[in-house]
């Protein structure tokens, strides 16, 4: 038996999200499909990050087993790529690993960039690629509430209903803000986050920023625990799945 590492990146803005789901296509569900009829055996591949609908994958990755060696590894990608780059899916690199490697359960961090326009102008290039935010925002105080969020901290206030962690208690190893001209790009690292934290935070960032809340209000509705204080979510299009760190 072996243990195949993908590297897979895509545009989500027509899928249901990584994971299989009953209401429409998932990422997952294509790239299984082209890999058992290549690979002529059924095959499941382990995700290590769920995105949800319309977030973006610059570096997912997920493993996979097979019976048989795979001899030629470039061939292999050019043919899996030759399907499902009609789809918006690529696979980017494959790496072969030892049987007890897990994409999901041996990953040491995860990064995630958010990615928002700052200008009037309607977008075009970047239309469902990033949010397009029409308010002036203060880069300085995006990264002054961005180093409140660093560290270990309960973040049950940007925790979705539906999250089933078992704590809302994470570590947030660096919050960066970068800015250049009108594009900003926020980029958090994490072993691991709760569904949906990473937008929630993203769009409570903005109401700071947009100065609609003063530092005070952000930092108390960070502390008070309470999703229902939260801001709404930045939207999914402007998340991307960057890395996962092995």
């Amino acid at each position: 038996m072996f243990n195949y590492l993908l590297k897979i990146e895509y545009d989500g803005t027509n899928y249901v999200g990584w994971q299989y789901q009953k209401n429409g296509d998932s990422v997952q569900e294509k790239v299984e499909k082209i890999l058992s009829k290549i690979l002529k055996s059924k095959i499941k591949i382990i995700g290590a990050g769920r995105t949800d609908k319309g977030v973006h994958a610059l570096g997912q990755f997920a493993n996979f087993n097979h019976k048989k060696k795979i001899e030629n590894e470039r061939k292999f990608l050019n043919s899996l790529n030759f399907f499902l780059n009609k789809k918006l899916i690529s696979i980017v690199d494959i790496k072969k690993k030892n049987l007890k490697f897990h994409s999901r359960f041996s990953a040491k961090e995860r990064v995630y960039t958010y990615y928002i326009v700052n200008r009037v102008g309607s977008l075009v290039l970047d239309k469902n690629k990033a949010w397009h935010v029409k308010k002036k925002l203060e880069i300085n105080f995006l990264k002054k509430g961005a180093k409140l969020l660093e560290g270990t901290h309960d973040f049950s206030t940007f925790r979705s209903s539906s999250c089933y962690a078992k704590s809302a208690i994470k570590k947030l190893n660096s919050v960066k803000v970068f800015k250049k001209g009108e594009k900003i790009y926020i980029t958090f690292k994490s072993q691991s986050f709760l569904q949906n934290q990473v937008r929630s935070m993203v769009g409570c960032l903005e109401k700071l920023s947009s100065k609609e809340w003063s530092y005070k209000k952000f930092s108390n509705i960070f502390k008070s625990k309470d999703r229902s204080k939260c801001a709404s979510p930045a939207p999914a299009c402007g998340l991307y799945l960057v890395d996962v760190k092995y």
